[in-house]
């Protein structure tokens, strides 16, 4: 027995006619009838008597009125229940993000989306972006903010790109390279080193720096940027961090060239995949938000002639 059969059955009950019965319920006459007649098989007998001028209820359709007037009643009740948790549930939202992406260039956006989607409750998911990537197309994350610069994009995902950031090279004050303007790879040989274990970057830092003959002496590892630049900044070494991830008063950022390396953040779903309400107004306020546009040492450097 479905809803809708018992919905034709009410109308036909109240109208004792099959015609304007279908007519109420918006349905084909003969729609309704084979309805009711499947109805009727399941139930075993004729639910109403037949006749030219009039249509009456069988025995068997005046017991089975009631109940099935309850279950109608009920379905309703149950609907009315259910659209009103789902208007005043807050709906969950489960967003990765790349865990060496700093809040500064994000929150701002967040709070955007808190102020327009109060309902919303925002889960994030802080892992590399290997994990993230792969939680992402296993469905485990239904949006994510990070960036993989050592491998061309997935064709299995969009990307929205939200901002570019470039990787910087970081001292303390004191430190025999701190006061240049730029600092190029041999500029570092011998140098100590203070490694972010989960940056991105590592793999293509180390084929470049044994590329070109470069040496450093990788003096302390630790996935925690915080503790990465308070080593710095207590003279341990140097580091290579994003640009808006340098958030310590100990320390100086210095652009590295030749070459320079970008990342470029984006706001990633999977191709194919509906968005879901929240994911939507994710998208939207990543949208129209203002992102930095950064552009590399050597554009600025060398603009192009006319």
């Amino acid at each position: 027995m479905e809803i809708h059969q018992v919905r034709y059955f009410l109308a036909v009950c109240e109208r004792l006619n099959f015609t304007q019965a279908a007519r109420k319920c918006h349905v084909t006459q003969p729609s309704l009838t084979r309805a009711i007649q499947q109805l009727e098989k399941e139930f075993g007998g004729y639910l109403f008597h037949r006749e030219r001028s009039q249509i009456q209820l069988t025995e068997l359709g005046k017991i089975m009125l009631p109940y099935l007037r309850e279950v109608w009643e009920q379905t309703q009740v149950a609907k009315r229940q259910a659209k009103d948790f789902a208007a005043r549930a807050p709906t969950q939202l489960n967003l990765a993000i790349m865990c060496t992406i700093a809040p500064a260039m994000l929150i701002q956006m967040f709070g955007r989306f808190r102020a327009a989607r109060p309902e919303i409750k925002l889960d994030l998911i802080d892992a590399t972006a290997q994990s993230i990537e792969e939680q992402l197309i296993g469905a485990k994350a239904e949006v994510a903010i990070y960036c993989r610069p050592d491998r061309a994009p997935d064709p299995r995902l969009n990307y929205l790109p939200l901002f570019r950031e470039q990787m910087l090279i970081v001292l303390p004050p004191d430190h025999r390279l701190a006061t240049r303007d730029v600092i190029e790879i041999k500029d570092l040989a011998g140098e100590r080193y203070v490694q972010r274990a989960l940056c991105e970057f590592n793999d293509m830092v180390d084929s470049v720096f044994d590329a070109r003959g470069v040496d450093c002496e990788t003096v302390y590892r630790s996935d925690r940027d915080d503790w990465v630049l308070a080593m710095i900044a207590s003279g341990f070494g140097f580091g290579f961090f994003p640009k808006y991830s340098i958030e310590h008063p100990g320390v100086v950022a210095i652009h590295l060239v030749d070459p320079e390396f970008w990342r470029e953040v984006c706001l990633t779903t999977v191709k194919g995949q509906p968005y879901t309400q929240a994911v939507g107004a994710l998208v939207h306020e990543a949208m129209r938000s203002s992102w930095p546009d950064e552009v590399a040492l050597a554009v600025k450097n060398h603009p192009p002639t006319s």
